[in-house]
């Protein structure tokens, strides 16, 4: 990362690094973004990105500059920042598109991961919900849920519903390996469209490897024989623990980060 300055683009012009107390993203939390990894100033899933905050904008009635620009915009942060990450944040202001584009440093980065299984009430979980499956700023309750698991001795949170159903993490996506097939929570649990599960998905199916997604107790997790954790930042992680449930780091979790890297390497 350079030594300067972080670059903060609102509306495609140089800012401050600062934000208004009157933002409604301050106020209220009412907004919605996007964050990327960028590695050496190359964005992988970029498009993919963008189409996801153009959809959440939509149900959140956010209006959006032209998407192609947040791109240009997202792409000149990229650049300036280097290796890290490029952070969206869109919201409405009196009106008008408030889009701001900044970048900022990697966060400790583990090779393998322990989660906790957190009851989340708030999560729809299945349930119609105007927001289901957006990215909206308001993730309190979501960042509530790692500090517990940490509080607890653990890395972060794997959500579940009341019923016991098995969600996705605060700031992933998981998926876990029974008898050679992957299984996944479905989308129409209200989970996020994960942009680093649709790349993972792909190869996976490229591999031959089938993926069954459905409404899953937590229940089937003594039955997983690799456990793994997907986000932009993290990448494709094995899980070793749930609770009191042990993991080792998989042939299948290895194969698919390795084919995860291989895009990596392709950016332009």
């Amino acid at each position: 990362m350079v030594d300067e300055a972080p670059l903060v683009l609102r509306n495609g012009r140089p800012v401050a690094p600062t934000i208004s107390v009157f933002d409604p993203l301050v106020v209220r939390g009412d907004g919605c973004f996007e964050a990327l990894r960028s590695y050496a100033g190359r964005l992988i899933g970029l498009a993919e990105h963008l189409e996801r905050l153009a959809r959440s904008a939509a149900a959140m009635a956010i209006p959006l500059p032209p998407v192609p620009y947040i791109g240009e915009w997202a792409r000149q942060v990229a650049a300036y920042q280097g290796d890290g990450v490029v952070r969206i944040y869109a919201s409405d202001l009196d009106g008008s598109p408030n889009v701001h584009v900044l970048s900022s440093s990697l966060p400790p980065l583990h090779g393998e991961l322990r989660l906790l299984e957190v009851v989340a009430p708030w999560h729809p979980a299945g349930h119609p919900w105007e927001l289901a499956g957006v990215k909206t700023l308001s993730y309190a309750p979501n960042m509530a849920a790692g500090r517990v698991a940490r509080a607890a001795g653990f890395d972060e949170a794997l959500l579940v519903s009341r019923e016991g159903l098995v969600l996705e993490g605060p700031t992933f996506t998981v998926f876990w390996l029974v008898d050679g097939v992957i299984e996944t929570p479905t989308l129409d649990l209200g989970i996020l469209d994960s942009v680093t599960r649709r790349i993972v998905f792909g190869h996976a199916r490229a591999f031959g490897i089938r993926i069954q997604e459905g409404h899953y107790p937590s229940s089937r997790l003594d039955h997983a024989v690799e456990v793994a954790y997907l986000s932009s930042v993290t990448e494709v992680t094995p899980v070793v623990s749930v609770g009191d449930r042990l993991f080792q780091p998989g042939p299948i979790t290895a194969r698919l980060a390795r084919a995860y890297q291989s895009d990596i390497a392709r950016i332009d």
